[in-house]
Formats: C-alpha cells, structure tokens, sequence
C-alpha cells in the first residue's frame, strides 16, 4: 500500500475530511470535567489504548519491533459510520522518539470519505508503529492521505484476526487496530492525517511547530504517564 493522494483531487478531500473528523471528534468530548479538557482527556484515553494494545494477542508479533519505532500515532477512538456516504474520522497523538525518549504529544486529526453501497457504525482504536524517518517525516508534516502514489509500506495487525508472524511483518507503517460494530470492514485506505495545530496551541499554551514539539520542545506534565507508558512497551 502506498502514501500521498493524486494531487487533482487532493484539496477538496482534504478539506472534506478535516471536516469530518472534527465532526465526528465532537461527538467524543460533548461533556468534559470541569477541570479536564478535550485534550488532556485525549492524552488519558490514549494511554488506555497503548493498555489494550499491549494486551492484545495480535499485537504480539509487533511487540519486538518498540524499540525500532521511530514514532507512535494513537487515535483512541475513530468512529466510521454512513449509508450509501459514509465518512471516519477522530483525533489522535503523535510521538516521536528522541535521544531522552518519547516526545512530547503533538495532536492531528485523521479522517476519510466514501462512497458506494454501504452502512453501519463502526467504532475503532488505532495505533500506528512508524518505523522509517521518511515515514516519520510524512506523518509529521501533515496533510498526507493514505494511499496510492507514495511509495510508503504498510501492515496490518487486526484485533481477532489470524496473528501476523514476525518474519512476515515489515512496512514504513505498522497498524494496530481494535473495531467493534458492524461495517463493511474497517480500512484507512484514504484515510487524512493532518496536525491540529488549535489543539497544540489549546494544549501547550502557545502556537508551536509540531516539529519543536516531536524534538522535545515544549513540556506538559499531564503527558509523562503517556510517555512512561510507551517507554516501557516490550
């Protein structure tokens, strides 16, 4: 599977499912604590998926490849859903690995738009293990559509499906994921990934390029449990 979407369709897809993944990231923080945000909840939620990743049978052929990954890409909730139109969409935390450790999280939005005979509601967890600098790069820079003309590798672990081995597990990308509901079968093909810079200036008190961030730029306490918790991933 390739990277990167034909650019004569490009801006209006992109535009499209930011829409949709805000619109469906509503959904998931309609009523937060007084004292909590919708990012610090993220954070939260995304240390609950690394638990049920780690947990997972599937999961346990990737487990020896943690200490190659160059960064994480967690989206603790996806939520696909559409008759005939169908769209996906969440938000989700980036970390890349330094030479003190796991990064800082830097927040995106991932997202997608279909069509064809279809319908459902699907809700997913999502863990992509970047494994290239080149892949890490792309993730990075935002505004990448998984897909054709790319080049970038990727494989899928599928929570109760049949296990991946480690001799037969390779890619720029390696995806984890969790769904439960009824779909036509949960896929991230065409899927955008884009930074959410308001939510990195929500969560970190200033605008900061989401590169000063994965180099370990800024700081927020509420993120060390995260950071901890990849850390100690084998």
């Amino acid at each position: 599977m390739d990277l990167f979407a034909a650019p004569s369709v490009w801006l209006a897809m992109r535009t499209f499912v930011n829409l949709a993944a805000m619109a469906f990231a509503a959904l998931l923080f309609t009523a937060p604590q007084a004292s909590a945000t919708p990012q610090t909840d993220l954070v939260a939620s995304a240390s609950t998926t690394i638990d049920n990743m780690r947990t997972d049978p599937s999961f346990g052929p990737a487990r020896n490849m943690m200490d190659r990954a160059r960064g994480m890409l967690i989206v603790p909730t996806l939520i696909k859903g559409g008759f005939i139109f169908g769209a996906e969409g969440g938000n989700g935390v980036l970390l890349a690995r330094t030479n003190a450790g796991w990064s800082p999280p830097a927040f995106y939005t991932v997202g997608s738009a279909s069509f064809g005979l279809q319908a459902g509601l699907e809700k997913a967890q999502i863990v992509m293990l970047i494994m290239s600098d080149r892949a890490l790069k792309a993730v990075q820079d935002g505004d990448v559509k998984l897909g054709a003309g790319g080049g970038l590798t990727i494989a899928t672990l599928s929570a109760g499906a049949e296990a991946a081995t480690a001799a037969n597990l390779s890619g720029d990308i390696i995806i984890w994921t969790s769904a439960t509901g009824l779909y036509g079968g949960l896929t991230l093909n065409g899927s955008v990934i884009s930074a959410s810079n308001e939510w990195n200036t929500a969560y970190y008190g200033r605008a900061i390029p989401v590169g000063d961030i994965l180099a370990g730029g800024m700081r927020n306490p509420g993120s060390e449990p995260l950071r901890q918790k990849l850390s100690a991933v084998r």
